[in-house]
C-alpha cells in the first residue's frame, strides 16, 4: 500500500528496472475485434510453446527479478484491425499480421529464439515488406498522443503502467500545482472536448470550480453510440489507467471526490478492464482516502447504459446514472452548475481525459504546438468502409481527409473511385472530393456543414446510394430519439417515411424541399443535440447529391444499383445456359424456362430479392 509520493517514486523505479531484464516483449492485441478472431487463444498457445522450451516468461511484471525473461502480454488494439490478430515482437518493432494459432511455433523457434523475421507474416503492399510497425505506412503518418501505449503495454497491469511513468501527472497536480494551477495549464493547452462538442475543457473545469456548492463530481461519458466509431472503448480497453488519471486530475482541479464513469453495456470488455483497473488502483492505495498521504479522497463508481444513443447528451447521461429515463432536459441550468445529483459536474468524454495526463507532464505549450492554434492536439478516428485498411488511428488535429483515406487508409478498397465520406456518425455530414483537402479540425468542418463528433470516418465509394446513406442514418436518428420532445418524435419519423418512400420508389414531386423544411423545422426547434442535428446527414446528402434523389424520384432509378425495389433483373439470351439454377433459386417461381435454352423472369412476380443475380455462375442475370 502506497502512502506516500515518496512510495509511488520507489515503485515506478523497482518495476522500471523489472522491465527493462525483459530482453523481449511479445504483445498480443487483446482488443476485442483480435480477441473475436483468436488472439487470446494464439496468447495462450504461445505461452504453453515458451514454458515448454524451459525458456523463462514473465507474464506479470516482477517487483526483483533475478534473470533475464521473455515479457509475454496481452495489449490494447493495435489499430489496423483490418490485418488482425496482430503480434508485435520488441524490442525491434516487428508486426506480424493475420497470425493463426498454426504461426506460433514458428514465431518461438524462428523469432524469439533465433531472432530472424517470419517473411509470411509481415504486412506487404505490391509485394514490398514492412517488417517494423512504426514504418507501415498506415502507421508512419499517425501522431499517437491518447493512444501511445494501446497495442504497446500489457493493458491489465498497473504495475506496467506505473513503470512507463504511469501516474506521474497526478503525482505533479497532487503536490506541485494548485487546483487553479492545473485548470490554467489546461486552458493554455486550449484543449477541446473530443466528444464532439468541441467546447474548451479547461474552461468548463472552471465554471464548476467556480460554484459556490461544495459538493462537485467528474463525469466520463463512455457511451459511444456511433456507428462504426470505437475510438474509446479501445482506450478503455488498452489503457484504462491513462483515462482514469485525467479523472482524478479534474477531480484535483475541481475539488471532486468521486468520479463516475458512464459506459455502455455492450463494451463487456472494457468494462472489465475498467473494473480491474479500479481494483488495483485502490489495492495500492491511488484510491480511496487520504491518497499518498496527501488529503485528497477520490472515488470511482461504473454505471453500465443500456445503449441508448440519446444518453450521450450530458443531462441525459447523468439522468441516466441517476437511475431515472435517459432524457435530456431544457438548459439552463447546464451541467456544470446542476449536473449529476444537481450537483456541480465536469462532463467530458474518455478521448478527452486520457489527453490530460500529457498536457499536466509536458504543458499546455507542448500540447498546443501539436496542429491548429484553435483545434490544437491529436484525435482518434475510428477509419471503416470502403477503404483498404480499415482500423483506429490518430492523426493530429488540421490532418486532411486525402492524407487519411489515401495515405494512412490506402486508399479505396478494388480501386473504386471515392464518393464520399460521413464523418460525425448520425450528427455529421457527408464530404466529397473537393472537401478532400479540408483540413480536419472543429472550425473548419463547421464551416462545410459537418463536425469531428466522437470520430467516425466512414468512407463511401460510388457503388454507395447516398439517399439510402440518408435514410440508415435518419433511421438510426429515429429509432434512437426519446421522444420527449415533438419535433425529434415526430419531424424524424416523418422525415424517415419520406426517405423510405424514394428508396422504394415510390418519391414524389416535392419530397426533396419537404425533406429540407422539415430538416430547418427540427434543427430549429428540438431540446437537445441529437435532435438539432439529426437531419445533418440527409442536408448534406441532399446538397451534395440532389441528383441522385430527383433519378430515384423522377426516373425511378437508383444510379448505384443498390435500392432493390428499383432494381429490374433480366437473363441475357446469349448467355444463359439454361442450367435453372436462377429458378430453382426464385422463392416466388418467377423465373420459367427449359433446360439448355434461356431462361426468363416473369417482372410481374419478381420481387427482386437478387437471388437470381447471386446464384448465376454465368453472370447471365443483370440488374438494370
Amino acid at each position: 500500500m502506497l502512502s506516500s509520493r515518496k512510495d509511488l517514486i520507489k515503485l515506478r523505479k523497482a518495476y522500471s528496472a523489472a522491465i527493462k531484464l525483459q530482453t523481449k516483449k511479445i504483445l498480443v492485441c487483446a482488443g476485442t475485434g483480435c480477441v473475436a478472431g483468436g488472439s487470446l487463444d494464439i496468447y495462450n498457445e504461445l505461452l504453453r510453446l515458451i514454458e515448454s522450451k524451459g525458456i523463462k516468461c514473465s507474464v506479470k511484471l516482477e517487483k526483483d527479478p533475478h534473470s533475464e525473461s521473455i515479457g509475454l502480454k496481452k495489449s490494447g488494439c493495435h489499430g489496423f484491425c483490418e490485418m488482425g490478430p496482430l503480434v508485435r515482437i520488441e524490442p525491434e518493432g516487428i508486426l506480424y499480421t493475420k497470425v493463426k494459432i498454426t504461426d506460433c511455433e514458428d514465431i518461438v523457434n524462428s523469432t524469439i529464439i533465433n531472432s530472424k523475421v517470419i517473411d509470411r507474416l509481415v504486412y506487404k503492399i505490391e509485394g514490398k515488406p514492412y517488417i517494423r510497425q512504426e514504418d507501415i505506412p498506415f502507421y508512419a503518418k499517425q501522431h499517437r498522443v491518447v493512444l501511445e501505449h494501446c497495442g504497446h503495454i500489457d493493458a491489465t497491469s498497473i504495475l506496467e503502467y506505473i513503470a512507463i511513468g504511469g501516474y506521474e501527472a497526478f503525482e505533479k497536480a497532487l503536490f506541485d500545482m494548485k487546483p487553479i494551477e492545473i485548470i490554467e495549464e489546461v486552458e493554455k493547452s486550449v484543449l477541446r472536448g473530443r466528444g464532439g462538442g468541441g467546447f474548451p475543457t479547461g474552461r468548463k473545469w472552471r465554471q464548476v470550480a467556480n460554484q459556490s456548492e461544495p459538493i462537485h463530481y467528474v463525469v466520463c461519458n463512455g457511451d459511444e453510440g456511433d456507428p462504426g466509431a470505437f475510438m474509446d472503448r479501445s482506450i478503455m480497453e488498452g489503457d484504462p489507467h491513462r483515462m482514469l488519471e485525467g479523472m482524478m486530475i479534474a477531480g484535483i482541479a475541481t475539488g471532486s471526490k468521486e468520479g463516475y464513469i458512464y459506459v455502455r453495456a455492450e463494451y463487456p470488455m472494457a468494462v472489465s478492464r475498467l473494473e480491474n483497473a479500479i481494483k488495483q488502483a485502490r489495492e495500492i492505495g491511488l484510491i480511496g482516502k487520504n491518497i499518498l498521504g496527501s488529503s485528497f479522497d477520490f472515488e470511482f463508481h461504473i454505471n453500465k447504459g443500456a445503449g441508448a444513443f440519446v444518453c450521450g447528451e450530458g443531462s441525459a447521461l447523468t439522468a441516466s446514472i441517476e437511475g431515472k429515463r435517459g432524457m435530456p432536459r431544457v438548459k439552463p441550468p447546464r451541467t456544470v452548475e446542476k449536473g449529476l445529483f444537481a450537483k456541480p459536474t465536469v462532463l467530458n468524454n474518455v478521448e478527452t481525459y486520457a489527453n490530460v495526463p500529457k498536457i499536466i507532464t509536458n504543458g499546455g505549450d507542448w500540447y498546443k504546438s501539436i496542429g491548429p492554434e484553435n483545434s490544437p492536439g491529436t484525435k482518434a478516428f475510428a477509419l471503416t468502409g470502403n477503404i483498404q485498411n480499415t482500423g483506429l488511428i490518430e492523426v493530429p488535429m488540421g490532418t486532411t481527409l486525402r492524407e487519411i483515406i489515401f495515405d494512412i487508409g490506402g486508399g479505396m478498397k478494388g480501386d473504386k473511385p471515392f464518393k464520399a465520406v460521413q464523418i460525425g456518425g448520425p450528427s455529421g455530414g457527408c464530404l466529397i472530393t473537393p472537401n478532400l483537402d479540408i483540413p480536419l479540425d472543429f472550425d473548419s468542418l463547421k464551416k462545410v456543414g459537418a463536425m469531428i463528433g466522437s470520430g467516425g470516418l466512414v468512407v463511401m465509394d460510388e457503388g454507395t446510394c447516398m439517399v439510402e446513406v440518408a435514410r440508415f442514418f435518419m433511421n438510426f436518428t429515429q429509432n434512437e430519439s426519446c421522444g420527449k420532445c415533438v419535433p425529434c418524435r415526430e419531424g424524424t419519423k416523418r422525415m424517415l417515411e419520406i426517405l423510405e418512400r424514394i428508396v422504394a420508389g415510390n418519391g414524389k414531386d416535392g419530397d426533396i424541399e419537404l425533406l429540407l423544411d422539415l430538416a430547418d423545422t427540427i434543427s430549429s426547434t428540438a431540446l437537445c443535440g441529437l435532435g438539432k442535428t439529426a437531419a445533418t446527414p440527409v442536408v448534406s446528402t441532399i446538397k451534395n447529391f440532389r441528383e441522385e434523389y430527383e433519378e430515384h424520384i423522377n426516373n425511378k432509378k437508383c444510379p448505384a444499383g443498390q435500392c432493390k425495389k428499383l432494381v429490374t433483373y433480366y437473363i441475357d439470351p446469349e448467355i444463359c445456359k439454361g442450367c435453372s439454377k436462377c429458378a430453382r433459386n426464385c422463392p416466388v417461381e418467377a423465373i420459367s424456362g427449359k433446360i439448355k435454352s434461356p431462361f426468363v423472369i416473369d417482372t410481374n412476380k419478381c420481387i427482386k430479392c437478387g437471388a437470381c443475380f447471386e446464384s448465376c455462375n454465368f453472370g447471365a442475370v443483370k440488374e438494370v
